[in-house]
Formats: structure tokens, sequence, C-alpha cells
């Protein structure tokens, strides 16, 4: 394919105060411009973005989404020489009326809409973005990419929890599970970097970043995933708690006389490594410190790789055979010190990486890292938006 006859699809994931944006030209590896609008609504919003290696930064006071989607788009129609394909929208939550990405229509807004309250700070702010872009480019196709949409292939063993029915049948309270573009996009990638079938391969996959979860994907369906009916559930994250018992809300209310808002807000937003450590959600800050003795760096770090490694573990009861363990996200393809420490918890499996490949694997190298006779483990670079841009042409080609 010549890089002249290759489309080019913008690729927009809106937060709730931010919006991060990449132009996938379906020839090149690279993406020729990317960036991310920050503090959206506020005196401080500003845009940052990379034209080729050309860095630039505009501060735009008080600006919104639309506001700033204003000026991403043409520097998008610029960058693609004029020839923008299409439009690739993130969206978090598809609840169960998404298996698949959707061309986007009325029917299609309202789905998310419908979704919105089980993701109440994401689901909102992608409708808004959608809603700009419409308006700005009725005529290009725009596509919506649901991370929960992979994981719909779990059985219902998977995804009910055990309360009464209706709360299932009448409010769609069950596990979804988050990070589906990821842990498809990966698992693709690791059967073709050891030259497996996708359709015969069974992996275990740990996105680990800021928001971390993991997955066990059986001939590149999702079989089964820690995150839940909101991406609160399950593993240790930057400021998120996981798994807590139920019955915590209830305590604190008794106790403290919290209120259900406060009590979210804790466990949201000042929880995980931020709250274990007293110091820092980011792992980096936390893994110099544990080096320098700071004991709720060490508490965090090793709360964290035994979670995780107690989650894969779990994970592997809906596999029928293992390939190997894919680590991912930025702190999955960075932090050599977490892959050893998570991978010492799971001896039953056989895993044993090689210390020279292990440290050899950060900042964008991808490769093997285990030692001879362990089954396979992985670092494979995440691209979610290579993916969301390969089901938007997907599609389009349709």
């Amino acid at each position: 394919m010549s890089a002249m006859s290759a489309r080019n699809i913008l690729v927009i994931n809106c937060g709730s105060s931010s919006i991060k944006f990449a132009l996938v030209n379906e020839a090149h590896t690279t993406f020729p411009l990317q960036g991310l609008a920050e503090r959206l609504g506020s005196p401080e919003a500003v845009l940052h973005w990379q034209f080729g290696d050309t860095k630039e930064t505009l501060n735009m006071p008080g600006a919104d989404h639309q506001a700033v989607l204003c000026k991403i788009l043409p520097l998008a129609q610029e960058a693609a020489g004029g020839q923008l394909s299409g439009i690739g929208h993130r969206v978090v939550h598809g609840g169960e009326h998404f298996t698949e990405a959707r061309l986007i229509d009325e029917s299609v807004i309202e789905g998310i809409r419908t979704s919105a309250q089980l993701a109440p700070l994401h689901n909102p702010a992608h409708l808004v973005g959608i809603a700009a872009t419409l308006s700005l480019f009725p005529d290009l196709p725009q596509v919506s990419v649901f991370d929960t949409a992979f994981h719909q292939s779990m059985p219902p063993h998977a995804y009910r929890y055990a309360v009464p029915e209706f709360l299932y049948k009448e409010h769609g309270v069950r596990r979804y599970g988050f990070h589906g573009t990821s842990h498809r996009y990966v698992s693709k990638r690791a059967a073709e970097m050891v030259g497996l079938p996708v359709e015969d391969s069974a992996w275990l996959s740990a996105h680990l970043g800021n928001g971390c979860s993991t997955c066990a994907i059986v001939n590149g369906e999702s079989r089964d995933t820690s995150m839940g009916l909101t991406p609160l559930e399950g593993l240790v994250m930057g400021t998120r708690s996981g798994d807590v018992d139920p019955n915590l809300h209830s305590y604190l209310a008794r106790a403290l006389g919290w209120t259900v808002e406060q009590i979210d807000r804790m466990l949201n937003n000042d929880s995980g490594l931020k709250g274990l450590s007293g110091l820092s959600n980011d792992m980096r800050t936390l893994s110099e410190a544990r080096l320098s003795g700071h004991p709720g760096a060490i508490l965090a770090f090793e709360v964290f790789c035994y979670r995780l490694a107690k989650s894969l573990a779990s994970m592997a009861c809906a596999l029928p055979k293992l390939n190997g363990l894919i680590f991912t996200g930025g702190i999955g393809e960075n932090s050599a010190a977490v892959r050893e420490h998570t991978v010492a918890h799971l001896k039953l499996f056989g895993f044993q990486l090689d210390a020279e490949a292990n440290a050899r694997c950060t900042r964008g190298v991808a490769g093997e890292i285990q030692a001879a006779g362990s089954p396979l483990i992985l670092v494979v670079p995440t691209n979610e938006e290579r993916q969301i841009a390969l089901d938007t042409l997907a599609l389009l080609d349709a």
C-alpha cells in the first residue's frame, strides 16, 4: 500500500476535562499528529500537540470541548493533507448494547446516553466530543469503539454478580470490564510475535497504567476480566482501591458518618498506590522512593504486585491452556521491577524471568522476557489509538 493511497483516521478520546487525539495513517506505525488538551473548562485550559518533530502549546483559557475540537480538527485536516477518511471515538461504556464498534447514528448516541449512568465521568464527555465533531464534520463517517465491547464474549458465570436478578434485568448490574481495546490489541500482537494463530491461543493479559486490569483471552476473545460494573473493581491502581470488602461503605457511614459520595471519592481518587504510600499515584516516583527505603512506597509496591499476581492466577480459571502472560500499559511496559515481583508470586505456573531480557524491555521495546523452560512472558506495548483506527477502517470497508 503506498503512503499516498493509505487512509487517515483521526482518533479522539474525550475525558471529562481532557481530550487525547492522534492521527493514524494505516501505512505508518508512527502518528503524523498527536496531542492532548487538558484542564478544559478552567482558566488553565491548554492544548499540546506534536506535528512530525515539532511540538506546540496553545493556552486556551476557559475553552470547552467544542472550542478545542474546533482547533484540533483543522490541524488533523492539514496533517492528513486534506485526506481525512473518518473519525474514531473511544467510548468507555457501551453496556450490553454494543458488542463491537459501530458507525455513529442516532441509535448509537442513544445507547451511549443510556449507558452514561454506568460511567458518569466518561460517557457524557464522549457525547460532547461526538456532538462537536458531527457538527464540524457532518459528512465524515464517525465510529464509536467501546472499551466494554471486547468483554461481551464473557459467559454469564463470569459476568453475573450474586445479587437479586431484578438488579441485572432492570438496572444492568453485572460485570462489564474495561481496557477491552488494549487487551484485544496486545493479545493479537502477542500471537503474531511468537507465530501462533490468534484463533488457537490462550493468554493472561495485564494492562497496567493509572488504571489497571487483567484479562483471560482465549482464541482472540475475552473470557474474564478483573474490572466490573465500573472501573473500580479488581486490581490496586494509581488512585483507585480495587477490590475492598463490599461492607466498607456501611462501616465508614456508621463509624465516620461519611456520605456515599465521600466514600466513592475516597475509593476512586485517594486510594490505590496514592493511598497506600501516602506519597504518589505514580509508580516511577514510588519505585525511586522504595529503593531509598520509604516504608509507604515499599508497602504500595508490594501490595500492587501481590494483588496483580493473585488476579492473574484467578483469571487462569477461564483458560483451557496457557500460551503465555502479557504485560502492557505504562507500568507494564516500563517497570521491570513490577514484572519481576509479580512473576515471583506465580511460581506454581512455572513462570521464570530472564533478568537481562526483562531489563531490556522498557520504553517501547517489545519482546519475550521469560527464562528457558518457562511459559512465554511478553512485554507488548499497547496501541489503543491504532486499534480504534483499525476498527474504524474495518467499518468503512464493510
